[in-house]
């Protein structure tokens, strides 16, 4: 028994750069891809990336176009993912509550439009 308990401790560790679900969300950089996001912020892009997303979203639209119920809780949950990605440079929040994909040219090219980075 003294053996067993004297033994190196077994540790399982993740390999480095894969995302779980319940992670933090880096800080983009240059290159980086969206799959080191967790899986549920890598869907949430995905919705912003697609043509109903082009123009902006609110979180109550983002939650249908996640197939979820537009509930309170649900949104709510949403926006504060949202603007976590804002904050961490994958989003773009157009107006107040409004929320698009960094890689889309239409928002991009609005004025007015202010992305992480930009100076002024």
């Amino acid at each position: 028994m003294t053996e067993v308990l004297a033994g190196p401790p077994s540790v399982v560790a993740e390999p480095p750069g894969s995302a779980v679900a319940g992670s933090t969300v880096p800080r983009r950089q240059t290159g980086m891809a969206a799959t080191a996001l967790a899986p549920d912020y890598q869907q949430i892009l995905s919705v912003l990336e697609s043509e109903a997303g082009r123009e902006g979203m609110r979180c109550r639209q983002l939650a249908v176009g996640l197939a979820q119920e537009a509930v309170p809780a649900k949104v709510e949950g949403l926006r504060s993912k949202a603007k976590r990605l804002v904050e961490r440079g994958w989003a773009l929040q157009v107006r107040p509550e409004v929320f698009t994909a960094l890689a889309v040219p239409a928002v991009r090219s609005r004025p007015g439009v202010v992305r992480p980075g930009d100076r002024s």
